[in-house]
C-alpha cells in the first residue's frame, strides 16, 4: 500500500477543473504536501459544486475536466511524484433531475420490473405498489398542473417518464399519472411517507444498495479503472454509516483495488474506536481537530461561559445535563420529524411488536454513537435500550421485545436500524445542536462534542500516542467542505475562554444595540461574525439565515419567521453601517486577534506534526475564515499564494498579521519536513515544560524533529511571559525551522525559543535548511 505522508485537499468543480488543478499541482507540491486529495469527480447534478449528488458513476463528470483532465492531472502529479486521493460516494445518487440520472429515470418508468429497482432501497408495499416523489406544492389541486409533453409527464420544470402503454387511449395527465410505477406527493409528506431511503433528510438524494455485487461492479468500474491505470492511489469513503455493511463494503473495495489506502468518513464519539476489521487506514480526522481544539481552550473559562449560557437560556441547570439534554431533545425530534419516515419504516419490519414505532424512536435519540457494526458495537445498543427504558418506562416491554432483533446482525431491522442511527445522530446533533448550544462555538465542530470543553496537555498527549500506534496513517483536518468554521475562525473564538468577562459585557451591548430574543443564537451568531472578521455583508447575511434556520428555534427552512429574520439581517447590517455597533466589533476583533493568529499556529504546526496523515484544505496555508457550506467551498487565491511562499523561500520571515503569510510559513516548513524527512517522525514522546508559565505550551519529540507549541496566550501574557520556563532535550545542537535561529540543546528557555512566532519545529543543526526548505518554484 503507498500511504501518503500529507493531502492537500481541492474541491474539483465547473470554476476550478481538472485542468486547474494540474495547473496548481506544482505549487501544492512546493508547499510540501505530498497527496493531491480531490473530492468526487464522477457526473453529478448540474451546477453541483460539491460532487456528493452523482448522477452517473460510467464516466468522470466532463464539466469537471472529464476522464483525458484526470489524465493529465496523474501525469502532472506523476512528475512530482505525487499520489493522488480521490473521494467517492458510494451511498447515494442524486435524483433532483430524474432524466438526468439513468438508473432512477429506469426504476420510475418500470417500477418493480425495472432491472434497478434490485439497486435502490425502495418499500413498494407502503407505497401501494409505487414510488413516492415528493414535489408537489401545497394546495388540493397541484394534480392539475401536470401535463403530457413529449412522451413524458411534467409539473412544471419537472419531468418524469411515462410507463409503456398507460398514456396511448388519451387519458389525460392526471389519469396518466395515477397509472405509473411512482406518485408524486406533496413535498410535506416526506417526512412521514416517503418509501426511499435518502441521504439523511435529502428527497433528492437516494440511496443504493452498494450491497448487491452487481451494483458495485457497475457503481465502481470508473473508480476501479482509476486505479488500475494508476492514475488514483487512494480513496475516501463518504458517508460509511449510511451503508448497510460498512465492512464488508470495505472489504469488496479492498479486494478490488489491490489493497490501496483508503479512509472513511467516520466521526467517532468520545474514546469510540473505529471497527478493527475494516479493510481502512483511518478517519477522514475530525477527532484529531476535536483534540487539537480543545487543548488550546483555556479550562478556566468554563464556569463563567457556562453561567453566560444559562442565562442566555434562562436555566439553573448545569451545562453538564443542558447539552446531553439537548442532544436527546434534538433527536427525538428528529425522528418524529423529518425522519419519521424512517422510524415507520423500522416499524413496519417488526410487525409483531405494537407501538413500535415509539420505542424505536426512542431508542434511537438514546443511542450514544453514530451507530453499531453487529456485533461490534453492541454495547451502545445496550446503553441505548437501558436509557430508554429510563426516560419512558412504560415503554420498557416493546424495547425488551426490540432488543434480540435489533442485536441480530442478520435480521432486516437490525441493519436498517444501524443505517438510520446515524442520520438520527447527524440531523439531531450537527445539524441541529450545534446551533442551539452556544458556550463556546468554537467547540461545535463536526465529529467533536460540545460538552467536553477543554483537555489538558498530558491528555493530548495520551490521545496523540494513541493515534500512533493505532492507526497512524489515518488522516488529520482543521478543516474541510463540511465543518461549520473555517479553523483560524474557531482559533479566534477560543479566545473567548482567556477572556470570558469582556466577552459577557461585549456581548451584552451588542444584544441591546441589536436585539433579536433569542440569546443563545445571538450569542452564536455574534461570534461567528467576529471569528470570521473582516468579512463582507453577503457572506454574512447568508451565514446567519443559515444557522437561524437549522437551529430552528425562532425561525425554520418550511415556515420561515419573517420578523425575526428581518431583525437578524438589520443585525448584519448594522454591523457595517451602525458605527457604535462597528465600533465594538473591531474593537473586540482587536483584543482577540493576536492571541486567536497565536492559536492558529499553534494549531497548525500542531497537526501537521502529530501522528497522522495531515490535511491542509485548499487555501488554508493563509487565514481560514470560512464559515459553514457554501461559503468554505470559496474559490482560492492561488497567484496570492505562490507570490507568498515565493517570499518566504527567498528568506522572508513575515510578521503575524492579517495576510496570513505567518502561517503559510509554519505550513509550508513543516509539510516539507513531513514529506523530505518522514523518518524524523517516527515516534512520539510528550516533552514536559518547567517553569511559571509551563502550562502554556504544548511540546513532543517525534524522533529528530520537536514541536514546540504555545496555548493559552492571553493568560501568557498576562503572566508576563514565558519567564524562567524551559523544556530539556537532548544535549545536541538544533536549529528551528521556522526562522533558523540555533540551539546548543539540552535546557531551551522557551523567552528565547518563541521569540519571533509562537511556534519552533526543531531538527539537528546538520540539516540543509537552504536545501530543504527552499525548493519553491
Amino acid at each position: 500500500m503507498r500511504i501518503p505522508v500529507s493531502t492537500y485537499r481541492l474541491q474539483v468543480r465547473e470554476s476550478f477543473d481538472l485542468d486547474a488543478a494540474a495547473e496548481v499541482a506544482d505549487y501544492i507540491r512546493s508547499l510540501g504536501a505530498d497527496w493531491l486529495y480531490l473530492s468526487p469527480l464522477l457526473e453529478a447534478e448540474a451546477g453541483s459544486d460539491h460532487g456528493y449528488d452523482v448522477v452517473n458513476h460510467s464516466h468522470i463528470d466532463p464539466v469537471r475536466g472529464g476522464a483525458a483532465g484526470l489524465e493529465r492531472l496523474a501525469a502532472k502529479a506523476r512528475q512530482s511524484g505525487m499520489g493522488i486521493l480521490v473521494d467517492i460516494v458510494p451511498n447515494h445518487v442524486g435524483v433532483a433531475t430524474p432524466a438526468t440520472n439513468a438508473w432512477w429515470w429506469d426504476l420510475l418508468t418500470h417500477g418493480q420490473e425495472s432491472r434497478y429497482a434490485e439497486a435502490f432501497d425502495v418499500d413498494w408495499a407502503a407505497g401501494g405498489g409505487k414510488i413516492r416523489i415528493p414535489v408537489l406544492g401545497d394546495g388540493d389541486g397541484e394534480l392539475d398542473e401536470l401535463t403530457l409533453v413529449d412522451g413524458e409527464l411534467r409539473y412544471y420544470d419537472n419531468r418524469f417518464p411515462i410507463a409503456p402503454g398507460t398514456a396511448d387511449d388519451g387519458a389525460d395527465a392526471r389519469m396518466v399519472h395515477s397509472r405509473q410505477n411512482y406518485e408524486l406527493i406533496n413535498w410535506r409528506k416526506a417526512d412521514s411517507d416517503l418509501n426511499y431511503r435518502r441521504f439523511f433528510a435529502v428527497n433528492s438524494l437516494a440511496g443504493i444498495r452498494v450491497e448487491v455485487p452487481w451494483v458495485f461492479d457497475e457503481s465502481h468500474a470508473e473508480i476501479l479503472r482509476w486505479v488500475k491505470e494508476d492514475l488514483v492511489h487512494g480513496l475516501r469513503v463518504d458517508h460509511p454509516d449510511g451503508l448497510a455493511q460498512p465492512g464488508d463494503y470495505l472489504d469488496d473495495l479492498h479486494k478490488a483495488t489491490g489493497g490501496i489506502y483508503v479512509l472513511v468518513e467516520k466521526i467517532l464519539e468520545g474514546d469510540e474506536g473505529m471497527p478493527p476489521s475494516w479493510a481502512a487506514a483511518g478517519t477522514t480526522g475530525y477527532d484529531a481537530l476535536g483534540d487539537i481544539d480543545r487543548v488550546l481552550v483555556d479550562p478556566a473559562g468554563r464556569s463563567r461561559l457556562d453561567a453566560l449560557e444559562g442565562r442566555l437560556e434562562d436555566t439553573q441547570a448545569s451545562m453538564d445535563d443542558v447539552w446531553p439534554e439537548l442532544i436527546y431533545e434534538n433527536k427525538r425530534h428528529i425522528a418524529d420529524g423529518i425522519l419519521r419516515s424512517e422510524v415507520l419504516r423500522l416499524a413496519r419490519l417488526v410487525p409483531e411488536i405494537d407501538g413500535a414505532d415509539d420505542a424505536l424512536a426512542e431508542i434511537l435519540a438514546c443511542f450514544p454513537v453514530y451507530r453499531s457494526y453487529l456485533p461490534f458495537g453492541e454495547e451502545h445498543l445496550a446503553e441505548a435500550a437501558r436509557s430508554a427504558t429510563a426516560r419512558r418506562p412504560e415503554l420498557a416491554s416493546r424495547v425488551e421485545a426490540l432488543y434480540p432483533v435489533l442485536s441480530d446482525p442478520k435480521h432486516p431491522a437490525a441493519v436498517r436500524f444501524q443505517q438510520t442511527s446515524g442520520m438520527v445522530m447527524a440531523k439531531g446533533v450537527e445539524d441541529t445542536a450545534f446551533y442551539r448550544f452556544s458556550r463556546l462555538t468554537s467547540l461545535n465542530e463536526v465529529g467533536a462534542d460540545p460538552g467536553e470543553f477543554a483537555i489538558d496537555v498530558a491528555e493530548f498527549h495520551r490521545r496523540q500516542q494513541s493515534r500512533q500506534a493505532t492507526l497512524p496513517a489515518s488522516l488529520t483536518t482543521l478543516s474541510t467542505h463540511d465543518t461549520k468554521r473555517g479553523e483560524d475562525v474557531r482559533s479566534r473564538i477560543s479566545v473567548i475562554a482567556e477572556i470570558p468577562e469582556k466577552w459577557e459585557a461585549t456581548l451584552d451591548r451588542l444584544r441591546e444595540l441589536a436585539p433579536l430574543g433569542d440569546g443563545p443564537f445571538e450569542q452564536l451568531l455574534w461570534e461567528a461574525v467576529l471569528g470570521a472578521w473582516p468579512a463582507s455583508r453577503e457572506r454574512l447575511h447568508a451565514y446567519a439565515e443559515k444557522a437561524a434556520r437549522e437551529a430552528g428555534t425562532s425561525t425554520t427552512w418550511t415556515a420561515p419567521n419573517e420578523k425575526f429574520e428581518s431583525a437578524m439581517h438589520g443585525l448584519i447590517d448594522a454591523v457595517f453601517d451602525n458605527a457604535e455597533v462597528h465600533e465594538i466589533v473591531t474593537g473586540f476583533v482587536d483584543t482577540v486577534a493576536q492571541a486567536g493568529w497565536s492559536n492558529s499556529l499553534a494549531a497548525k504546526v500542531i497537526q501537521i506534526t502529530a501522528p497522522g496523515v495531515p490535511d491542509v484544505y485548499q487555501g488554508s496555508e493563509l487565514w481560514e475564515t470560512s464559515l459553514v457550506d457554501p461559503d468554505n467551498r470559496r474559490s482560492v487565491d492561488f497567484a496570492l499564494r505562490r507570490e507568498s511562499l515565493a517570499r518566504v523561500d527567498r528568506g522572508w520571515l513575515p510578521p503575524i498579521d492579517e495576510t496570513g503569510a505567518a502561517k503559510l510559513l509554519v505550513t509550508a516548513r513543516a509539510l516539507r519536513l513531513r514529506r523530505d524527512r518522514p523518518e524524523w517522525f517516527s515516534r512520539y514522546l510528550p516533552v514536559p515544560a518547567y517553569g511559571s508559565a509551563a502550562d502554556h505550551v504544548v511540546a513532543f519529540d517525534r524522533g529528530e524533529a520537536l514541536t514546540v507549541a504555545t496555548r493559552l496566550p492571553v493568560g501568557l501574557e498576562n503572566k508576563g511571559g514565558w519567564g524562567d520556563t524551559t523544556i530539556v532535550v537532548a544535549g545536541r545542537p538544533l536549529v528551528d525551522a521556522f526562522t533558523g535561529e540555533r540551539y546548543a540543546g539540552g535546557t531551551l528557555r522557551l523567552a528565547d525559543l518563541l521569540r519571533q512566532y509562537p511556534v519552533a519545529l526543531l531538527v539537528p543543526d546538520n540539516t540543509d535548511l537552504t536545501a530543504l526548505l527552499g525548493d519553491s518554484e
